[in-house]
């Protein structure tokens, strides 16, 4: 309640800072606290501040305008929208997405292949050695997240779309497998192949997150493979466009600092900037000039390793943007401090463990405030339907 009413009193210090001019109008107060929320009450604008505002504005600031609110479209969130009667999908629909809704989402975000919330594991070309991508399809989507996007386009036609891979087609990597690392009770992934992830690298930090880097690309770095998988995000790109989704931004990589025993893919700085400048950005560039491509998701805190890519001036040429989320808020200022030229936006918001508790809602508020504060013009958040017991390592994630 504390930190409520300091917001409270920072944003009445706005009020009265923007209400030089205005003669007593009155407006309608809402605010919460712990217990009593959307609480409702009618104030009046005053000429004259009655404490010493905490910030003034004068018109004359420069700032980053704020430009998409967003969520995420996810396998197992249409099957629990499906769960539920028409009249009562078509509320949560409504509410979420349409213009006079309560969150007016405009912005969507769902996943190259298959991710953690995904039914079991897939991708959109599972035939090996299918360089030129002659069985790509999108089949699978089209029962699943391709029905959830286009009932949110119901109720708000003009939403725009991103997408990021959480793994390519395990063919394409050198463990040939969906996930990072084995895990017994969640995968199928041979032990010994965890031996690709460190090697001999023994040391730890315990003061950033991931304690220890990935020594190896686990994207095969054989160009012929490299620019099978650049192919591979132009033909989702085209794949979707065809189905009346336009994808406007993606991303190389869903947390590659995340080495999960889901579906992952771990890189090395020297690969994250080999794929971006030598395959990626100058193959969305020829066949997909209006797709905008994001340096992301970051979710490390290793200022470093971001550093050694963004610094490489190819870099530079390649990407227009940078998404963080999880601890690559704790860089946030720092790299938007060292690199201005790029455009900044979170790409996930911290979901937590459900709790859907007071506390929650502060740390919410408290990860807007923060990405919006330090200059992101988009932010996203993650699965706004589940149903109970939904987990990351939920139903279905097993695979072959």
């Amino acid at each position: 309640m504390k930190n409520v009413t300091k917001r409270i009193i920072l944003l009445s210090g706005l009020v009265v800072a923007l209400s030089a001019g205005v003669h007593a109008q009155s407006f309608e107060w809402i605010s919460s606290t712990e217990g009593r929320v959307w609480q409702s009450v009618k104030v009046k604008l005053q000429t004259n501040a009655e404490q010493t505002p905490l910030l003034t504005v004068n018109g004359a600031e420069e700032g980053t305008t704020f430009k998409a609110w967003g969520t995420c479209f996810n396998e197992l969130g249409w099957d629990a929208l499906n769960m539920l009667p028409r009249n009562e999908q078509e509320s949560i629909l409504r509410k979420l997405f349409a213009p006079d809704g309560d969150l007016k989402f405009t912005l969507g975000r769902f996943s190259m292949n298959a991710n953690d919330y995904a039914r079991d594991w897939y991708s959109c070309d599972e035939v090996s050695g299918d360089f030129q991508l002659k069985h790509f399809n999108i089949k699978r989507d089209q029962t699943t997240l391709i029905p959830f996007i286009k009932a949110a386009q119901q109720y708000n036609p003009n939403m725009t779309f991103w997408t990021s891979p959480w793994s390519p087609p395990s063919w394409l990597k050198i463990n040939h497998y969906y996930s990072v690392r084995s895990d017994r009770n969640q995968n199928e992934m041979a032990p010994l192949s965890d031996v690709a992830l460190f090697e001999n690298q023994t040391e730890k930090n315990a003061k950033v997150f991931p304690q220890q880097l990935a020594v190896n690309d686990y994207l095969i770095q054989d160009p012929r493979y490299l620019q099978t998988y650049a192919d591979y995000f132009c033909k989702f790109v085209d794949a979707y466009k065809e189905q009346g989704i336009p994808v406007s931004m993606v991303m190389f990589q869903n947390e590659a600092w995340s080495y999960t025993n889901y579906p992952g893919c771990a890189w090395t700085p020297e690969g994250i900037i080999r794929f971006h400048t030598e395959y990626l950005q100058p193959t969305l560039k020829k066949r997909h000039p209006e797709v905008a491509l994001y340096f992301g998701t970051i979710n490390t805190n290793r200022f470093d390793f971001i550093d050694q890519v963004l610094s490489d001036p190819r870099m530079r040429a390649s990407v227009q943007g940078i998404g963080l989320q999880w601890e690559g808020r704790q860089i946030l200022a720092k790299l938007r401090a060292k690199y201005p030229e790029y455009k900044y936006v979170q790409s996930e918001s911290e979901c937590g463990w459900g709790s859907f508790d007071w506390k929650a809602a502060e740390h919410t508020f408290e990860l807007m405030n923060h990405y919006l504060g330090n200059g992101c013009e988009e932010y996203t958040f993650w699965n706004a339907i589940l149903a109970d017991g939904a987990s990351a390592d939920g139903v279905g994630s097993k695979t072959r």
